[in-house]
């Protein structure tokens, strides 16, 4: 019997939840010992007696990652670690990321956006794929690599189910006569039909290159679907050849057709326009923009307004509005005054008559505040908070986005700027390679202890720590209800998936082809087929998505788990 076999014998689908419930009600997270005869009685996952499971235990040792990192092989301890190592690889990933558009915004489309910066987006997933099956034995790396294929189809399937419906769901706006999406317009609630998001034209070409993506997968599994053994390490590498071709392929693709880059500069100028007006407006008012409950002081907002109405007309013009921006110090960044009052005016003024009324300025504060609030975290005076929004979005200075693709803003101090960038990108590197391989540890155990396969923890819990800041971004970015910024996310969704199914897939392959291990994973290549092949037809060929396509997304999810239980565990494909 295989060790994959061995290590999968016996699971039901509920160990999981039941382990998470465990921890909430024992405060003893890490220990060398056995686990307290009642939470044996609760989590006794493998059959044994509570007896038999603490001797078990008792016998069982585990080894300290780097000689001094610490190890358990308790089911507590172990899911203790999971969350502590799980929440350095989202800061590694949230270092990265933060960098990459620091540098992207810096330097602009080119070589470097093109090449590097893709990379650097998929590098957490890419170490813990890689540090799944580097270390110890053939037969420990075969084991252990289960971990590495639950992150990479778990990252899919979750950007393209969770992520994907649940921008759907913020960015619906109503649907008109034509069947596209109203930016700024959601009166028909929750409507099935009557409401959704659209998307533009070039958003559906990024679905139909995600879609391309899933071909290294094809080829690896082709040996499997002739039911065949000869071919394999062949097919492995042929595929893995592909993969980094492909992967290759992507970014000179962006380097010479840069209209991604510019997405993703332009996603990345979103925030800072409006936590300078936020930052400025507080200086300005007489009293605090946000109550000490969070909420917003629509008093002061109001006395706001009536400051900025120069002629005291109850309303604002385009000429009071550059005024403002004139006012404010936006530090770094150059930007065009004239531009930013259009895209001001074109947040504000939901009539369409040209000028800002004193109730949708008080709407549009209120919406910015409560933008503002998800950014930062809970806890201390919202009042206090204004500076260190402004700072956190210095870097990323998302200006309010128009149709056409931005262009490279001039920055006062470049040097220093890239200094930063490059300072924030090795620092997320550094965290990602040193904690990658004691997080799979951790998982390892973790599964051991609850025999829980190690796919099913990875699949459901690694994506979260490696895509969390990005799903943040997204949902925010797609809550903004315009077709501008809901192309930009689902870009960045599509974009996500093809480096996970290229650059992430090739990482794979090279550990299963150098290290001679067995390619035994048809069920969750079969989710990842399923997943991406569905949702790039459906996003491939049509721009306007009803809030109903999001049922369909969300019901992805758990049809992949089951699909794996049904196919490994009551059919043996595995």
């Amino acid at each position: 019997m295989s060790t994959r076999r061995q290590h999968r014998r016996g699971f039901p689908l509920v160990p999981l939840l039941l382990s998470l419930l465990a921890a909430a009600a024992y405060g003893r997270l890490i220990s060398d010992g056995a686990p307290s005869a009642p939470l044996l009685s609760v989590i006794r996952l493998s059959g044994s007696p509570p007896a038999a499971a603490a001797g078990k235990a008792a016998e069982e040792k585990c080894e300290q990652s780097y000689g001094f990192l610490p190890c358990t092989t308790t089911v507590l301890g172990n899911l203790f670690l999971v969350l502590t190592y799980g929440f350095l690889m989202y800061k590694a990933a949230t270092y990265l990321s933060t960098g990459s558009e620091l540098l992207l915004e810096i330097m602009g489309p080119g070589l470097v956006g093109g090449l590097l910066l893709p990379i650097l987006g998929a590098l957490p997933d890419a170490l813990l794929v890689l540090v799944s099956g580097l270390s110890g034995s053939k037969e420990e790396a075969q084991s252990q690599v289960l971990i590495g294929m639950g992150l990479l189809a778990g990252s899919t399937v979750f950007l393209l189910t969770l992520l994907w419906g649940t921008c759907v769901v913020v960015g619906k706006c109503d649907l008109g006569p034509n069947r596209e999406a109203v930016d700024v317009t959601d009166t028909k609630g929750f409507s099935l039909t009557g409401t959704g998001i659209t998307t533009d034209v070039q958003t559906s070409y990024a679905a139909r290159i995600m879609g391309l993506s899933v071909i290294p997968f094809i080829i690896a599994q082709f040996p499997k679907m002739l039911k065949t053994h000869h071919g394999q390490r062949l097919a492995m590498l042929l595929a893995l050849i592909v993969s980094f071709l492909l992967v290759l392929s992507y970014c000179l693709y962006q380097v010479f057709q840069p209209w991604i880059q510019r997405r993703k500069l332009a996603y990345a100028k979103h925030k800072h326009v409006i936590s300078g007006i936020l930052k400025h407006a507080q200086l300005q008012s007489l009293g605090r923009l946000l109550n000490d409950d969070g909420t917003p002081n629509e008093d002061v907002i109001r006395k706001l307004f009536h400051k900025i109405d120069m002629d005291e007309s109850r309303s604002l013009s385009r000429a009071e509005l550059h005024a403002l921006i004139i006012g404010i110090n936006f530090e770094e960044v150059e930007f065009d005054r004239t531009d930013a009052v259009d895209k001001v005016m074109a947040d504000f003024d939901t009539s369409r008559n040209d000028i800002v009324e004193e109730e949708e300025f008080v709407q549009g504060m209120k919406k910015w505040l409560n933008e503002f609030k998800r950014n930062m975290p809970a806890g201390g005076a919202f009042s206090s908070k204004f500076n260190e929004y402004h700072e956190r979005t210095r870097q990323e200075h998302d200006q309010l986005i128009d149709r056409s693709d931005e262009a490279v803003e001039s920055v006062e101090n470049p040097g220093w700027c890239i200094t930063k960038a490059v300072a924030l990108l090795l620092l997320g590197a550094a965290i990602a390679a040193a904690f990658a391989d004691p997080l799979v540890d951790a998982v390892h155990n973790f599964s051991n202890a609850t025999h829980i396969p190690s796919f099913f923890i990875s699949f459901i819990a690694l994506p979260l720590a490696t895509n969390s800041s990005e799903a943040v971004s997204a949902i925010i970015f797609a809550s903004r209800k315009k077709q501008r910024t809901c192309s930009l996310t689902f870009s960045e969704v599509y974009g996500g998936v093809t480096m996970n199914n290229t650059l992430c897939l090739g990482v794979f392959l090279a550990l299963i082809y150098f290290r001679n291990l067995t390619w035994d994973f048809s069920s969750e290549v079969l989710i990842i087929l399923l997943v991406c092949v569905v949702m790039a037809l459906f996003t491939s060929f049509r721009t306007t998505f009803p809030l109903w396509t999001c049922l369909v997304a969300y019901m992805l999810y758990p049809f992949s788990l089951v699909i794996v239980y049904i196919l490994d565990y009551v059919f043996g494909w595995s």
